[in-house]
C-alpha cells in the first residue's frame, strides 16, 4: 500500500483561479463532483453538444484495446472509458475514482447495461493509487488530472502502476490552437457553462470552476514535458476540436 501524501499545512495551490491551502483542495474538488454526480453525464452531453462521446471513442481507438490488456482507468467513475474499452475487445478494467458518488453512478450504468463482468470499482486517489506497482498494461485518465492537487505526483503514480512496456494515455481539456476559435471558446466557457450548470446541475460554482481549471492546466507541450519528466517515454499528443481537448500518450520502458 502506498503511504498517504503528507502535505505542508502552509503549502498552497490553485482551485480554479483561487489560491487555496494544498491540504484543502482534494476535499473541495470532491465536494464539487459529489454535487453534480447524478447529472454529470447529462451535463457532458449538453456542454459539448455530444462531442465528448466522439473524443472518448477516438481516445479508446488510439489505445488499441486487446483481450489480454489490463486497464486502470483513473477518475473514470461513471464508466465511459471502461465501457468503450470493453466494447472494443479490451480485457479487465479497474475504475479508480476518488468520488464514491461518481462510482455509484457508474455501477448503476453498468447494471443497466447487463452483467458487469470484467470491470472492478475502487475508491481511491490519483496521487495515492490503491494499486500494486507494475500491475497494469495501460493507464487511462479522462478529464481528471486537472483536478488533482499534485499533478507531478499523479504522473509518478501512473508510471509506478504501469508494467514495463505499459502505456499511459490522458484525455484532457487543453489550449485552443485556432485563433478564431479561442475567443468563442472563452465566451462559451465563462458565460454559457456556469449558466447551464446552474440550470441543469443546480450548481453554478462547479461549472465556473470547470472553466477556470481548464485555463490553469498546462499547455499541450508543457504537459508533454511533465510526462517525460515523470519517467515515461515516447511522449506524443494529438489535438482534437482545434485543441479544445488533447490526447497525450506515453510508454513505460
Amino acid at each position: 500500500m502506498v503511504e498517504p501524501v503528507r502535505r505542508d499545512s502552509k503549502a498552497t495551490t490553485h482551485f480554479g483561479f483561487r489560491t487555496v491551502k494544498a491540504e484543502e483542495k482534494a476535499g473541495m474538488v470532491r465536494a464539487i463532483f459529489d454535487s453534480v454526480a447524478t447529472r454529470y453525464d447529462l451535463m457532458n452531453d449538453l456542454m459539448s453538444w455530444g462531442v465528448h462521446r466522439l473524443w472518448k471513442r477516438m481516445f479508446v481507438t488510439w489505445l488499441r484495446p486487446r483481450a489480454d490488456m489490463r486497464l486502470l482507468d483513473v477518475g473514470g467513475g461513471t464508466g465511459d472509458i471502461a465501457f468503450a474499452f470493453r466494447a472494443c475487445g479490451g480485457g479487465h478494467v479497474t475504475i479508480c475514482d476518488v468520488n464514491a458518488d461518481m462510482l455509484a453512478v457508474g455501477r448503476g450504468r453498468a447494471d443497466d447495461r447487463g452483467p458487469g463482468e470484467g470491470i472492478g470499482w475502487v475508491c481511491g486517489d490519483a496521487e495515492n493509487l490503491p494499486v500494486a506497482s507494475a500491475s497494469v498494461d495501460a493507464y487511462t485518465t479522462a478529464f481528471c488530472l486537472r483536478n488533482v492537487t499534485d499533478l507531478r505526483g499523479a504522473l509518478a503514480e501512473a508510471r509506478r502502476v504501469l508494467r514495463p512496456g505499459g502505456r499511459f494515455m490522458c484525455l484532457e481539456f487543453s489550449q485552443v490552437v485556432l485563433p478564431p476559435l479561442d475567443r468563442l471558446y472563452d465566451a462559451y466557457s465563462f458565460r454559457v457553462l456556469p449558466a447551464l450548470g446552474e440550470l441543469v446541475a443546480r450548481d453554478r460554482e462547479a461549472y465556473q470552476y470547470l472553466a477556470e481549471s481548464i485555463r490553469r492546466f498546462p499547455t499541450q507541450e508543457q504537459f508533454a514535458a511533465m510526462i517525460g519528466e515523470a519517467g515515461l517515454s515516447s511522449v506524443s499528443y494529438r489535438n482534437l476540436s482545434g485543441g479544445i481537448v488533447a490526447m497525450h500518450s506515453a510508454w513505460r520502458v
